[in-house]
């Protein structure tokens, strides 16, 4: 299946690397493209955004141009998953807490990323990577 939405993560940061991973492990219809927030294709669809705002949390672009960041992306990225159709919905419900949650997560990524193993962060990096080396969408 060609990929529907980009998703723009922080390349330099390994529990953003392992988290991107976990969520690609679930995009069996390989809806999502990741690519690095540092690269061309970052600089592309966010160039109206601050460098500091754009490392500040992942960013989910979809056809068209609409870019979906921080934890309210997290339902636009549940939506293209298998069961996101559940899950989406209840993101939906609560956006204060999913984005004082996402936010909490991102500010504190350094000491999570210590409970996330190396061989975690070596393997998810590897999906990413395999993952980045497909074809973008279309409208990329």
């Amino acid at each position: 299946m060609t990929p529907q939405a980009i998703v723009l993560y922080d390349h330099d940061c390994g529990f953003c690397r392992w988290t991107l991973g976990v969520l690609l492990l679930c995009d069996r219809r390989r809806s999502l493209w990741p690519a690095p927030i540092e690269g061309e294709v970052g600089d592309r669809w966010l160039a109206g955004m601050p460098v500091e705002e754009r490392l500040a949390s992942w960013h989910l672009v979809e056809a068209g141009g609409r870019v979906s960041s921080a934890g309210s992306g997290l339902a636009v990225a549940a939506s293209y998953l298998p069961g996101g159709t559940v899950v989406a919905p209840l993101l939906q419900r609560a956006p204060g807490t999913v984005e004082r949650a996402y936010r909490f997560v991102a500010d504190h990524r350094s000491s999570f990323s210590r409970l996330v193993p190396g061989w975690a962060v070596r393997r998810a990096t590897a999906r990413v990577e395999k993952r980045r080396g497909g074809e973008p969408p279309v409208w990329a």
